[in-house]
């Protein structure tokens, strides 16, 4: 057994054992409730294919900093400063996204600000303001990343493309599942799911910057 940012994991496994290990650890990431989940089906209310734009987003962040993992910056993104900065810029985003959309359901000023971030840009800045992503990326899926490349470089893009498609599909199946309940439900079902969009954007917005604030002042 060897142990890599504190998880173990078995040198013998063949890459078929792997990928299915991963997809598992994986499944726990992409399904967790966060920040990118309240847009897409804010935003999948409006248009079915928003959640696959969405996750087109979530990729153009993701990608590079699995690169970024290989090449030896893992640890960089554990520093506490670092996560700080992200997660007071990501509370400021999700602040003005939970405030636009709040305020676009006014039919004020607001609409136009939730409106201009695209789907495809709310995929990049629901991730990259997302300090919670880069830890599990920093640990859990460092290991992932670490354990692919030992295969062999193919192995390792598999992998990452394996990753990815399970955000796609859920952000897809997310956003189409939310269109169809608008389409049925009508625009009373689209306010109700855009103002508790709105909400809990508000709240993980605050929590971010509390917690920023938190590392900030204690380190």
């Amino acid at each position: 057994m060897a142990r890599r940012f504190g998880l173990c994991y078995d040198d013998s496994m063949s890459y078929g054992a792997f990928l299915i290990q991963a997809i598992l650890i994986s499944l726990s990431g992409v399904m967790a409730p966060g920040p990118v989940t309240v847009v897409v089906v804010g935003k999948g209310a409006r248009s079915p294919r928003a959640g696959a734009l969405i996750a087109i987003g979530h990729g153009i962040v993701e990608f590079p900093l699995m690169v970024a993992i290989v090449f030896g910056l893992g640890p960089f993104f554990q520093n506490a400063t670092f996560a700080a900065i992200v997660g007071l810029a990501g509370g400021v985003v999700l602040l003005w996204m939970g405030v636009g959309l709040l305020r676009s359901l006014r039919g004020g000023q607001g609409a136009e600000l939730y409106r201009e971030a695209s789907p495809l840009m709310a995929g990049i800045l629901m991730t990259a303001a997302n300090p919670y992503f880069i830890v599990w990326w920093a640990t859990v899926g460092a290991t992932l990343v670490f354990r692919a490349r030992e295969f062999g470089v193919w192995q390792f893009v598999v992998f990452a493309v394996i990753h990815w498609s399970l955000d796609f599909i859920w952000d897809w199946f997310l956003s189409a599942a939310s269109f169809r309940g608008t389409k049925i439900l009508g625009e009373r079902f689209l306010y109700w799911v855009s103002l508790v969009a709105g909400l809990v954007l508000l709240i993980f917005g605050v929590r971010f910057v509390l917690d920023a604030i938190g590392r900030l002042t204690s380190s």
